[in-house]
C-alpha cells in the first residue's frame, strides 16, 4: 500500500470559534454537514454515508481549538483534523482542515473537502 501524504486546507470562516467548534465535535453538529448520520459512544464517531459506516476515534482535541480524528480503518499515523485559528492580520476565523491522500489523490480529496466545507458554511450562514 502506498504511503499517503499529508495536505492542508485553509477556509476564512465567519462565525465564533465557539459555534464552530460544535459543528466539527459533536454527533449533531458533524451531522449537519459531513455525513448523513453521525454516532458517538465512548470517543469512537460513526459517520455513516450512503447506507456505509466507517468509524473514526478522537485521538486528541482542545476546546474551540482543534479536533483530531483517526479512521479505525487507516494506519495509525493517518488522521484528519479540523483546527480552528485567528488570522492575525485581520482577526477572522480559519478553518484548517488536515487529512492524507494518495500522492495522485490530494486534488480530488481537496474537492471533495471543498464541496463538504461549502455545505458547512451553507449551515453557518456564509
Amino acid at each position: 500500500m502506498t504511503k499517503k501524504q499529508i495536505f492542508t486546507l485553509e477556509y476564512p470562516v465567519r462565525c465564533s470559534p465557539s459555534i464552530l467548534y460544535e459543528f466539527l465535535s459533536t454527533p449533531a453538529g458533524l451531522q449537519e454537514w459531513f455525513a448523513d448520520k453521525v454516532d458517538e459512544r465512548d470517543n469512537v464517531f460513526s459517520f455513516s454515508w450512503n447506507g456505509t459506516t466507517d468509524k473514526a476515534e478522537v485521538t486528541e482535541s482542545e476546546f474551540e481549538k482543534f479536533i483530531r480524528f483517526h479512521w479505525m480503518n487507516a494506519p495509525p499515523e493517518e488522521y484528519f483534523e479540523f483546527r480552528i485559528e485567528k488570522s492575525e492580520v485581520t482577526n477572522q476565523t480559519i478553518l484548517v482542515i488536515r487529512d492524507f491522500a494518495g500522492k495522485g489523490e490530494v486534488k480530488d480529496q481537496s474537492q471533495l473537502w471543498s464541496y463538504q466545507v461549502k455545505d458547512l458554511f451553507h449551515r453557518l450562514g456564509n
